[in-house]
């Protein structure tokens, strides 16, 4: 069973548009999942500038990857890194604690991750 980072059940992040590294739903990850797309995180205008500066476009729209691209307001799986990266630029978006992976917590403490929770 996967679970989130208070060891229940993991819940989706979202279906529409659909996220995850295996595009589930949900911030599921395994081994070859490198980038460790494990933070359920709430997309913000000035995170997905971030992202795109950082060389991760997440707003544009690649039909060819069946990606729609992503709005504010829109909840994404995310690398661990990456909003790591956020969160020490002082850019880092909310998160959804129960649907975010608990291998998050390997780099985030949970402390911090309650912080930016959605409320």
């Amino acid at each position: 069973m996967k679970t989130n980072v208070f060891g229940e059940p993991l819940q989706p992040c979202s279906m529409a548009p659909k996220t995850g590294f295996y595009r589930d739903g949900c911030c599921n990850t395994a081994e070859e999942d490198t980038g460790v797309h494990t933070v359920c995180a709430i997309m913000t205008e000035e995170f997905l500038s971030f992202s795109k500066e950082m060389g991760n476009d997440l707003s544009t729209p690649r039909p060819q990857w069946g990606f729609p691209g992503l709005n504010s307001g829109d909840r994404w799986c995310i690398c661990l890194s990456r909003w790591l990266e956020a969160y020490h630029a002082g850019k880092a978006p909310k998160v959804v604690l129960e649907a975010t992976h608990e291998k998050s917590l390997s780099e985030i403490p949970l402390e911090e991750l309650i912080k930016f929770a959605e409320k």
